[in-house]
């Protein structure tokens, strides 16, 4: 399994994501340029250049013809991902000018009409996608961390920070009743009394949103009623990341207290734990095989002390079912921030605190490769 190694930032990776047909791979970082690479060959295909500070986070749309990214430069921009072949650099459509703050997460709806983002001056936008017209303003008491669509595109959830003496609160507003956008009235906000919110995402058939806790939790909050529907104290440090499988019956969750956990996306049942010897920072579930892969190591902070050996920064595969590791694939040297798997499952893509993202194409054994129990 020979790497394909592309080099394209200075920084840290922030992100990485496969559009849906797979055949791209975006990256950005902690410097100010996104990257979008042919993931067959790790031919880069494009740089978008105009950010001034920190790329947070990365969105393409439905069918690949623009791209979003969120910025610690206080804007989100679009960018045009179907002509990044003719122009040199991906010509950029626009800019959402308007937050003070940085922008933490982006998300396009279905059919690309709108925009949402979140901010660290306190505050969600609706943008128009196409005009860049800012459609609604909805402030809040602390820091947007996560926001969403649900796959209709007329609910939207977000979740704000633990700060300054307030409260995280999840809040859902219908785009279809303006007048809660008018009065910045969400007709559901969850308070969440114990921890911040760190990662969030929609469950089967927009019914509920799943969130991962700072304190270690996982909770179901039912999108019609607010309420708690499901909890799973199974975590015992901070959830980094969640990831849904493709048919989102289940999900991942990566945390410091170094394991990943699979649990029932519509029962939160905890199904399968992953365990290492380092915080895991992100974990991502195959679509084809019972495999899933984690990423993690040593804290970034603390690299600067320890050996590439001592600091466990393998891309770890488990098999699902049993629990057990199967194989280690090396190569960053510092931890790993994120990880995801081709949408085909026959490869997987990580990206690292060395500024590096690997492509990783899986041998033929690895298909016919059977655990003996």
């Amino acid at each position: 399994m020979k790497p394909i190694l592309l080099q394209g930032h200075e920084r840290s990776i922030t992100q990485i994501k496969y559009n849906r047909e797979g055949d791209l791979l975006f990256s950005v970082a902690k410097d100010p340029i996104a990257n979008v690479w042919y993931s067959v060959n790790g031919e880069r295909l494009g740089t978008y250049t105009g950010h001034t500070g920190a790329v947070w986070c990365v969105d393409a749309d439905w069918d690949t013809k623009n791209v979003l990214t969120g910025s610690a430069d206080n804007s989100c921009r679009l960018w045009d991902c179907e002509n990044v072949w003719y122009s040199v650099n991906g010509e950029r459509l626009g800019t959402y000018t308007g937050h003070t703050g940085a922008v933490w997460c982006v998300d396009a709806d279905w059919d690309t009409k709108n925009v949402l983002t979140g901010s660290a001056d306190n505050s969600c936008r609706l943008w128009d996608c196409e005009t860049g017209k800012q459609l609604a303003l909805l402030e809040t008491s602390s820091a947007v961390r996560t926001c969403g669509f649900d796959f209709s595109g007329n609910i939207i959830m977000f979740s704000t920070d633990k700060q300054m003496g307030y409260q995280c609160f999840l809040n859902y507003f219908d785009l279809r009743d303006p007048q809660q956008i008018e009065d910045n009235q969400p007709y559901q906000s969850v308070p969440c009394n114990e921890s911040k919110i760190t990662s969030a995402v929609w469950g089967p058939l927009g019914e509920f949103v799943i969130a991962g806790h700072e304190n270690g939790e996982i909770n179901q909050y039912s999108a019609k009623s607010g309420e708690i529907l499901k909890t799973a104290k199974e975590h015992t440090k901070q959830i980094n990341d969640i990831q849904s499988s493709v048919d989102l019956t289940m999900l991942i969750s990566a945390s410091k207290d170094c394991t990943a956990k699979l649990f029932d996306s519509t029962s939160l049942e905890h199904i399968k734990t992953f365990k290492t010897e380092r915080p895991v920072n992100s974990a991502a579930i195959s679509p084809i095989m019972d495999h899933v892969v984690m990423g993690g190591g040593q804290e970034a902070m603390e690299v600067t002390t320890t050996s590439t050996r001592i600091g466990k920064f393998e891309a770890r595969f488990f098999h699902a079912a049993y629990e057990e590791e199967f194989g280690r694939v090396k190569g960053h040297f510092g931890p790993i921030n994120c990880v995801a798997f081709h949408p085909d499952g026959k490869s997987y893509s990580s990206g690292g605190e060395d500024g590096y993202v690997r492509i990783h194409y899986f041998d033929p054994h690895y298909f016919d490769f059977e655990l003996e129990a």
